[in-house]
């Protein structure tokens, strides 16, 4: 028993982990698409309805327990899933055409996509827009846009 518990011990030591800023969300906390999903086709100009669960949102710069704001992430890496998004998990998130800040606590967004595959994630970020220590963010999902 005891070796099996070293063992997975040092098993869950070689994955990899996601780990964000210094700010903690609850272990059941979800970001989500409202009302678009992976695989959908779409026209221009794109709403896009951000979902939270097990958290509440609350504008940039608001330091209270169990909230944050969203940003949402087109057409780049996954956050935490590559070279420059490993990083992305522990800073800031830049804010560019494929980083949109909701700082005001906004839920949604009307985007004008050009035609063709786009992909999307949302991340809830804390007050200084840095991910929670446990990163609250959605699957990336991957839009047609006609």
């Amino acid at each position: 028993m005891k070796l099996t518990a070293i063992a997975l011990a040092t098993s869950l030591l070689a994955l990899p982990a996601l780990a964000g800023g210094e700010t903690p969300a609850p272990a059941d906390a979800k970001v989500y698409f409202v009302n678009i999903g992976d695989g959908d086709t779409l026209s221009s100009p794109v709403t896009v309805v951000f979902g939270l669960s097990g958290m509440g949102v609350a504008p940039a710069g608001t330091e209270a327990e169990n909230t944050g704001h969203h940003h949402l992430l087109i057409d780049r890496p996954p956050l935490g899933g590559g070279e420059d998004g490993a990083d992305d998990l522990a800073y800031g998130l830049p804010a560019d055409d494929n980083h949109m800040h909701f700082g005001g606590g906004q839920t949604e967004v009307t985007l004008e996509l050009a035609p063709g595959p786009h992909t999307l994630q949302l991340v809830l970020g804390d007050y200084g827009h840095v991910p929670h220590a446990t990163p609250v963010m959605s699957d990336v999902i991957s839009i047609t846009v006609q």
